[in-house]
This record gives C-alpha cells, structure tokens and sequence, in this order.
C-alpha cells in the first residue's frame, strides 16, 4: 500500500476514534431527535442483526457506513417498504450510480409516517374529532471511492426533518466511513460515524399560545400572544466498528459472519452479529441478533431470505427479514434491487 493511502486511512480512523470518543456510554433515551434514521432501511442486513458496517453487496449498506458505495461493483437501485411497530410504516429508496474512476454518487430518501392518529384532550378522552400525524424525512446525498482495490471511503450529507402536527423541526447530520479487506475475499474491516450534525428545535403554530402575566390583576390582558420555545436537541449520533468474514464451503456454498459494535450518543454500547448463508448465489437465506449486551432491550432475534436472478449483465434481488421486538412483537421489511 501506497504512503498516501496509509496517511488517508489512518488520518480517518483517528478521526473517526476521536469523534467516538465525545460519545458517553450511558443511557440517554428519548434525549435525541431522528430515531428514525437508526431504523434499518434494508431486508438484507436487517436480517443479519442489523451488523452491516462491513457489507459492500448492495446501495443501502451505506446507511451503516458510506465506504460501502466506493466498494460496489455495480450501480444499484434498492426499495424498501417497513411495517413498523404500531401501524407506522416506513420507506426506503436510494440510487447508487457508478461515475468510472470517480467512485460511487448515492442519493437516500427514507420517509416514516404515523397515519392518522385521534386527537384526544383530558376533558374529551374519546377524542375531539381532529386527526394529527407524524412524519419523518431524510434525504441525503453520498459519495463513495475505492481508493485501492481493498480500501474504500464514503461519506454522506443527510437533510433530516420531523414533523408533529404543525410543529417540526430539521437539522443536518454527516455519515462518513470505511471498509478495509486484509485479502482478497477474506477478512473486512470497517469502522463508521453517522449523524455527526447540527442542533435544532421544533417551532410551529403547535407552540404558540395565549399568555396571561399576571393571573391576580382583574383587567389584565390574559390573551398575550406568545411562543413556547423547546431545547435544541441533535440526532443520535452512532460510532460503529465491525469485522466481516466469508467462508466458502465449497464452489456452490458461502456462509457470511459478521459483527458489528456500536456506541451510540444516546444509549449504552451494544453488539449486532449476524450470517447469511449464500446457495449459488441465487438463494439467501440469514439470521441474526440484535443490541447484544443492551440491558432492558426489547429487540432480538432476527431472520430473512432472499433471492436473485442475474442475467444479461442485470441483478434483481428481492429479500425479506423479520424481527423480533419482544413485547411489542415484529416487523417485517421487504427490499426489492436491481443492479446493472
């Protein structure tokens, strides 16, 4: 390996290490905004447990780590549709086009929707007649290079918005990562930083309301017009590192490992393992288990298929993954690619 490629990769694990190393392993729940964008977006890697940080075979493992797109071999177009917890669903789309030697240009668009929900009051608990929802955007814009024939970089600009009714907020997070193969189909390495972003507060007509200074004075003015202003909260920022690793059985069969340790922002550090077991590179079939380690977690085991056709020089993948979210139950994603 070139001195400058040496440089490059150690000048992004420090930085990525050094970004890490502002997180504190401690619980924080319901402190940050954009959970959404922690939701896995893919069958794929959902069905593996979530560890995805290593995984270079479709667009969306970008949402794990960017270096992924400058390791793809082929321009990819994925959707994704979720049926979330609580009738909730969520959709997933990214385009990853190859550019030649200039890498890989991805653009994500990932929408969470509540539907609608009854606006209940305390004096009217069945309910006021209204309906309110929640909604969630992301668009992001990434770019990917292989910067030798096993290392590569990614990063990716994420615009993120909440909506709750008529209050919302939005904010700008950056992803950026690596993956690094010891050997040719052998061991990888990757390492990723996701959410790294602005603050934002919500604002809306929600939050204004009529403002009485001072309640005892008889012919105050009780109708002052004023705004509640909300913290400034970031996106849950999240440092992953994993390690990935094909074992070929034999010409027909492949079994992948991988694990992933995360350490979020907001919540104590956790592990995300998982296989796939590939026949022919046509059928997929894989498990998984999530948040190992995580106290009081109510996510687990994790499971999922696939299928792919290749011809003519064109891929179509269709998977599906299923994921148990104990009390609450699970969900169930499935993700249709096409790659050429």
């Amino acid at each position: 390996m070139k001195p400058p490629v040496q440089n490059l990769m150690k000048g992004l694990v420090l930085f990525l290490c050094l970004a890490a190393a502002g997180l504190h392993a401690q619980s924080k729940t319901g402190t940050t905004i954009g959970q959404f964008t922690l939701i896995d977006p893919g069958a794929r890697s959902a069905a593996m447990g979530g560890a995805g940080v290593t995984s270079s075979a479709e667009a969306v493992a970008a949402f794990y780590n960017p270096g992924a797109l400058g390791a793809l071999e082929k321009s990819d177009f994925q959707f994704t549709y979720n049926q979330w917890l609580a009738g909730i669903t969520v959709s997933n789309a990214i385009a990853a086009v190859r550019i030649g030697s200039i890498g890989t240009a991805a653009l994500a668009v990932t929408n969470l929707s509540s539907g609608d929900i009854p606006v209940t009051t305390v004096e009217q608990p069945l309910g006021t007649g209204e309906q309110f929802n929640v909604s969630d955007l992301l668009i992001g814009l990434g770019w990917g290079m292989a910067v030798t024939d096993r290392f590569s970089f990614g990063i990716q600009v994420n615009y993120v918005s909440e909506r709750i009714w008529h209050s919302s907020v939005a904010v700008f997070g950056v992803n950026i990562g690596t993956i690094y193969q010891l050997s040719p189909d052998g061991l990888r390495i990757g390492a990723s930083l996701v959410n790294f972003g602005t603050k934002g507060r919500f604002d809306g007509t929600d939050l204004r309301v009529s403002y009485n200074e001072d309640p005892t004075r008889y012919g105050a003015n009780s109708t002052l017009p004023a705004t509640l202003n909300t913290d400034y909260f970031t996106l849950p920022i999240v440092f992953r590192v994993g390690l990935g690793y094909p074992v070929v059985l034999d010409g027909a069969n492949t079994v992948t490992l991988a694990v992933d340790a995360l350490h979020p922002s907001d919540e104590a550090e956790s592990v995300d393992m998982g296989a796939e077991w590939a026949f022919q590179r046509i059928l997929f079939l894989r498990a998984g288990y999530q948040s190992l380690f995580l106290k009081d977690s109510e996510v687990g085991w994790t499971a999922g298929g696939g299928v792919q056709w290749d011809g003519l020089g064109y891929d179509l993948r269709l998977d599906y993954a299923w994921a148990s979210f104990g009390r609450l139950g699970g969900v169930q994603r499935v993700t249709l690619a096409f790659a050429f």
